[in-house]
Parts: structure tokens; C-alpha cells; sequence
């Protein structure tokens, strides 16, 4: 009778340590996989906003930055080149930028929250092509009227230096302005609104 008694309670313990032992198991192998389902460091770093020092930009230079794997363009535009803008809307396709392609503070003549700022994502809204920035003024190959701006080498498209489409060309409609704000006066964060 008292081997029962001792081999019932060596039962009990071998069955209580062997559904721990389970249960850790399996807390073991779940944990690891429901974390994998998580988006990891580096996909929640790609989405983040991402600070530009605009100082470092000199007058009528262009300056790329990637913000949610896309190139994002800072122009610090000359004077001439705000005042270029004003010229060119019987040229441009949208010229009011009436086209919900940027935030609300950026639907201005502009198209920026500071005119000698530009912020933009580098894509063509034809094929997603990467324009190319072309400053220079009445080049051979764009013509007498170009005043500078963004050129698609894929199939043609202009814009000028606000991001606004010119009319004719294969792009449907102007550049798009990311949501931005300004941190300090030398420093934007991309990716977040006022």
C-alpha cells in the first residue's frame, strides 16, 4: 500500500512537471512567433518622419533626403526663381494647384509653406520615374520659355521649379508635396503635419 501511495504522488509530479514543461514549450515557440508578425526596427525606422538641416542648402541648390523609401527633394530657391513661378501659370497645367496633391498649407502659388523652400516627393506621377533637376534657363534641348525646373527623362515630362506639371506633356498631374513642418527655422520634419 505504500508503493501505491509514493507512486501516486511521483504520478502527480511527473504529470505536473511535464505540463509545465509543455506550457513553457509552447510560450516559447509563440512568443517569437507573434513578435515576427510585428513590422521590424528597420520597417518602422523607414516610416518615421525624418529631419533636414535646410541651412546646409545653399541659395538655388537642390538637396535629396529618403523618407518612406522614396527620394524627397529640398530646393532652397532663389529669388529670380519664386518670382519665375508667377510667369509660368498659362504654361502649366495647374496652375492654382487645385489638385489635392499637397497638404492645405502648401496649395499656394508656391506651393510651400516658405517661398523659398520647396519640399517635394521626386517622383514622376506618370510612371514613377525620377525627374531630373534642370536650373539651367532656356536650354537647347527644353526650350527658350523653360525657366528651370524638373525634367522626365523616361517619356518627356516637365515641371517647373513649384512641382507644377507643364500642359502637353505625359504626367497627369504636378509633383506631390509630403506633409512637413518646421521644427526651428533651419530644420523641417518630413512625414508630419503642422
Amino acid at each position: 500500500m505504500d508503493n501505491q501511495v509514493i507512486n501516486q504522488g511521483r504520478r502527480r509530479f511527473l504529470t505536473l512537471a511535464t505540463a509545465g514543461a509543455g506550457g513553457l514549450a509552447t510560450v516559447g515557440v509563440a512568443v517569437p512567433f507573434l513578435t515576427s508578425w510585428a513590422p521590424s526596427e528597420k520597417a518602422k525606422a523607414a516610416g518615421a518622419p525624418i529631419e533636414v538641416d535646410v541651412s546646409k542648402i545653399e541659395s538655388g541648390q537642390l538637396m535629396t533626403a529618403e523618407w518612406q523609401g522614396k527620394p524627397i527633394w529640398v530646393l532652397n530657391r532663389t529669388e529670380q526663381m519664386v518670382k519665375d513661378l508667377k510667369t509660368l501659370d498659362g504654361a502649366v497645367a495647374d496652375p492654382k494647384s487645385e489638385a489635392p496633391q499637397q497638404p492645405d498649407y502648401a496649395q499656394n502659388a508656391d506651393r510651400s509653406i516658405k517661398p523659398n523652400i520647396f519640399v517635394v516627393i521626386g517622383i514622376c506621377t506618370h510612371l514613377g520615374c525620377s525627374p531630373t533637376f534642370r536650373p539651367d534657363i532656356a536650354p537647347a534641348d527644353l526650350g527658350a520659355d523653360w525657366k528651370g525646373g524638373f525634367f522626365c527623362p523616361c517619356h518627356g515630362s516637365k515641371f517647373d521649379l513649384a512641382g507644377r506639371v507643364y500642359k502637353g506633356v505625359p504626367a497627369p498631374t504636378n509633383l506631390v508635396v509630403p506633409p512637413y513642418k518646421y521644427l526651428s527655422d533651419t530644420t523641417i520634419l518630413v512625414g508630419e503635419d503642422k
